[in-house]
C-alpha cells in the first residue's frame, strides 16, 4: 500500500464497527436497488471492490450469485467474512487494493458502493473495475453525488472533509456518468434516489478534521444539491442527499 491507502485502512479500521450499523449503509431497499440495477445473469462472478463490511456482497450473494470483495481496511475483510461465511465458497474476500488485484479470469461485474468519493483519481478507478470484467461485463458504481455548480461542490466538499479526513470530493451526477464514458463503457445508465443522513450519527463515525460544532455551523451556512441540510424541532439537523447510481458495460 502507498501512503494514501495505508490512512484509508487506518481510518476504516477505526470506522468500521459504526460504519456497519449506520443506517444509510444497512439500508435493504438500497441494497436491493443496487442489485436490481446492476441486471445481472443468475450466477455471476461480481468483484466488489471497497467491499467494507460485506453489506453489498451480501445482498449479491443472497440474489445468487458469487462475489469476491476487496478492502485496504483489514477489520472490514474481518467482519464482510464473518457476515457472508454462510455463503461457504461463494464469497472470498481479500486485504487488498483493487489496482494490485490481477485482471487475469475477469468478473462479470464490478460493483462498488460509496467508495468513489475517497478516490483522488475517480475516473482511474472507475477504469481499474472495468478492465477486470470481461468484454459485456458490467460496471456498477453507487455513491452520494454533489453540485455541478463549483462554489456549492467546494462548500460541500469542506464539509465533507471537516467530518472525514479521509473524504477526497464527491462527483456530481454528470461528471460520474462522463467518467464511465471515458472509461469506455457503454449503454451507461443513470438512477438518482433521495437518502437522509441525521448530522450527530453521520459525524460520530467519521474520522474529522474539525470540532463537532464548527463543522455543525460551517454546514448550516450553506446548501448544495445533494446535500441541503434541515433543522429539526428537536433541534437535530437532518441532511437531504442524492444517491447515484451509475451503470455500463465494458
Amino acid at each position: 500500500m502507498d501512503g494514501r491507502e495505508r490512512d484509508l485502512a487506518e481510518a476504516f479500521d477505526g470506522q468500521a464497527a459504526r460504519f456497519e450499523r449506520a443506517p444509510v449503509q444497512t439500508d435493504p431497499v438500497a441494497l436491493a436497488r443496487m442489485v436490481e440495477f446492476a441486471t445481472l445473469p443468475l450466477d455471476s462472478r461480481v468483484l466488489d471492490a471497497g467491499c467494507g463490511p460485506g453489506l453489498v456482497a451480501e445482498a449479491f450473494l443472497a440474489a445468487g450469485h458469487r462475489v469476491h470483495g476487496v478492502d485496504l481496511a483489514a477489520e472490514m475483510v474481518r467482519r464482510a467474512r464473518e457476515r457472508c461465511a454462510r455463503f461457504g465458497d461463494r464469497a472470498g474476500f481479500d486485504q487488498g487494493s483493487l489496482f494490485q488485484l490481477a485482471a487475469e479470469a475477469p468478473f462479470d461485474a464490478a460493483v462498488s458502493r460509496f467508495v468513489v468519493h475517497h478516490a483522488r483519481d475517480p475516473l482511474a478507478f472507475i477504469r481499474a473495475k472495468a478492465e477486470r470484467v470481461q468484454p459485456g461485463g458490467v460496471v456498477v458504481v453507487s455513491d452520494h453525488v454533489t453540485d455541478p455548480d463549483a462554489s456549492a461542490a467546494r462548500w460541500h466538499r469542506e464539509i465533507e472533509h471537516a467530518r472525514d479526513r479521509t473524504h477526497e470530493r464527491s462527483l456530481s451526477s454528470g461528471e460520474l456518468v462522463d467518467a464511465f464514458a471515458r472509461a469506455g463503457l457503454s449503454g451507461v445508465q443513470l438512477r438518482e434516489d433521495p437518502f437522509e443522513l441525521d448530522f450527530d450519527e453521520w459525524f460520530d463515525r467519521g474520522t474529522p478534521a474539525l470540532p463537532k460544532e464548527e463543522a455543525r455551523a460551517r454546514l448550516l451556512a450553506g446548501r448544495a444539491r445533494g446535500f441541503e441540510p434541515r433543522r429539526r424541532p428537536d433541534g437535530g439537523i437532518t441532511i437531504r442527499c442524492i444517491l447515484a447510481l451509475v451503470r455500463g458495460v465494458r
